[in-house]
Order: structure tokens, then sequence, then C-alpha cells
């Protein structure tokens, strides 16, 4: 029902793609990042909360949206979107036809977060599904204890007046760390992009602890040991300058591999990702009760061969989706805007 083509997904029967990385007529789009999310499209269906931050990332098209689970028909074919849990408005694609059930994961991870929504298991006869994480090495500890040590880190820098740097994607991981951080309203600034970012969520609604933009005229005794969010490393920003002494931090699921932890410019890792961990990435595959499993982006090679082995039709399928850059930022224009 699905073909994989030049274009990405293709639905032939319903005469649309999912998640295309080419211009063409009929998106339906999982998600906002932008290895998913591309400009060109004649028309996009995204999930009504997708809707701010897909407006804010490529500006007026013509967009449709759709709520949990609400069927849209394409040419007889029933399309619905459910509930990934990668970032706020990320969805599933479940798309059916003639009595047979695809499922187009997009990115998504099984731990609630207490903003994406949590990830709802489709049963279906297909499941494409990412692997980002696709190997043993990678099983995430729960996001609560992740975030008190955050906190604790930041109360460490500031009895020794350090600011804190916590660098993160600007859709996604950034809005988790906010929301974290919420005993620092007052004390919270961001990278532009992760400003642009935080004004399309909150005029759509969303509630979010107040976060600035940092300058030269913002008072000394807020900015020395203020908590600033960024998707770049701030060497060579000119907040670094303002904020004075400070530490900084990677906020990433390659964290977990200690050699990744090295490397860098931060002084501290948090492993903190927007994606399934391998049990999560076992559990939803099973939870699908799916008879073929196509594995895209990631450790596609090492998870589908697991798969295989364990009694799951699976393959390989290459995409041109993110891979293994879980935080590949494409804010150009905001991180010009912030250098010296």
């Amino acid at each position: 029902m699905i073909r994989f083509t030049d274009n990405g997904l293709y639905c032939e029967a319903g005469d649309f793609h999912i998640d295309p990385w080419r211009p063409v007529p009929a998106a339906v789009v999982t998600h906002a990042h932008s290895d998913h999310a591309r400009p060109g499209h004649g028309h996009y269906l995204c999930h009504e909360q997708s809707l701010p931050v897909m407006r804010a990332r490529l500006g007026p098209q013509q967009f449709q949206t759709a709520g949990w689970g609400e069927t849209v028909m394409r040419n007889g074919v029933r399309v619905s979107l459910h509930p990934a849990g990668h970032i706020i408005g990320s969805a599933q694609v479940r798309v059916e036809y003639q009595g047979e059930v695809w499922v187009v994961s997009g990115d998504y991870k099984t731990e609630d977060d207490g903003l994406s929504g949590a990830f709802e298991p489709i049963r279906c006869n297909v499941f494409v599904t990412e692997s980002t994480f696709g190997l043993p090495v990678y099983r995430w500890r729960p996001q609560e204890e992740i975030f008190d040590e955050m906190r604790t880190w930041v109360e460490a820098n500031r009895r020794e007046g350090r600011s804190s740097i916590f660098q993160a994607y600007s859709l996604g991981k950034a809005q988790r760390i906010i929301e974290a951080l919420r005993p620092y309203e007052g004390l919270l600034f961001a990278h532009g992009a992760v400003l642009n970012m935080q004004q399309a969520l909150t005029e759509a609604g969303w509630d979010f602890p107040r976060v600035e933009r940092l300058t030269e005229h913002t008072a000394m005794n807020i900015r020395k040991g203020c908590v600033f969010i960024t998707p770049v490393p701030v060497g060579g920003l000119r907040v670094e300058r303002w904020m004075g002494p400070n530490r900084s931090a990677a906020c990433s699921g390659w964290m977990q591999v200690r050699g990744n932890r090295r490397r860098g410019e931060a002084d501290k890792g948090f492993v903190l990702s927007d994606h399934a961990d391998w049990d999560g990435l076992l559990a939803a595959v099973r939870a699908t009760g799916a008879q073929k499993v196509f594995v895209t982006h990631g450790f596609q090679s090492a998870f589908s061969r697991y798969l295989s082995e364990n009694g799951v039709e699976a393959g390989e399928v290459r995409t041109q989706y993110g891979g293994d850059e879980e935080d590949r930022e494409d804010d150009a224009v905001e991180e010009k805007q912030e250098k010296t």
C-alpha cells in the first residue's frame, strides 16, 4: 500500500506522501522537525498541535489539520494521526485501505514527557519504525531522575557564581528542559531559535515558564547565575560575555556513550533524548502486532537484523531523515543573529 520512492513514502491509492523530502502535491507530515517537514509541498496535513511550529518554520502554506484519531479520507484511503510522544504535535500516521493497515511512526519515544502526549501503540499489518537508538546500549533512565540532576547541577553552579548553559534542540528538547526548570522562572534565557519556538507555542496557548532574551542591558545580578538554553555552543556568541563565568551541559541520548560525552565543548552531559531507547523500540514493535516491519533511520541494520532473528519479518529502508543526528539544528538565521 505504501511504496518507498525517491520522493519518500508514497501511498498510491490515496495519492499522498508521508514526510516526503522532495516537493510533492500532497504531504502528510508527522512533526515539525526540518528533516520531516520540508518546504515546497502543495498541501500539508499535520496534527493541530503541530500547526503553530509548522507555520513558524515553513511560513504560509496550504495547511490542513486533524485531531488525534480523526479520520481524513483521501481517495477512499482512511488516514488518521495518533500520538508519537516525540515532540509537541508529533504523530504516527495510520493508513487503511481495503482492510489493510500500515502505520508510519515518524520519530517517537515511549516515555510520556508530560508535553508531547503519550505514545499510542496502533495495531497494524505493517509498521514503519525509526531506529535512531536501535542498539541495546541505549537504555534511558526515567526523565524525572534526569531533571532532578539538572536542577541540582544548576544549584551547584549558582553557589559558585556561575551561569548554567543547556545545549538542546530548539524544538522538543528545549521545551522539556524549560518546563523542568520552572523553579528558575525569572532567570531563564534562551537563544533566538528557542525563543521563536516558545513564542509560537505560547501564542497557541501552551503554558510555559517565562523565557527571555539575554542582552547586555539585563541586570547584572540576574545574568550572573542565570540559566541559558541554546541549540548551539555559546562559544563565539555575544551572550557568553554577558553571563560571565559559566558551565555548559549537552543534553542528548548520545551522552549515554562515554566517548560522546568527552567530545564537544560541553562540561557535562545529560542523557536526555526525544527518541525511544532500545527497550522502547522493541515494546513499540511488539504492541503493533505487525506481520512486517520496515526500519528506517538510525541503526536500521542492527535493529532489523535483531527483529528478524527473533521472529519478526523485517527489512531496512534508506531515507533522508535525520539518521543518527538526533540534535541536528537548522536555525541558521537565528544563529547568525546571535553571533558577534
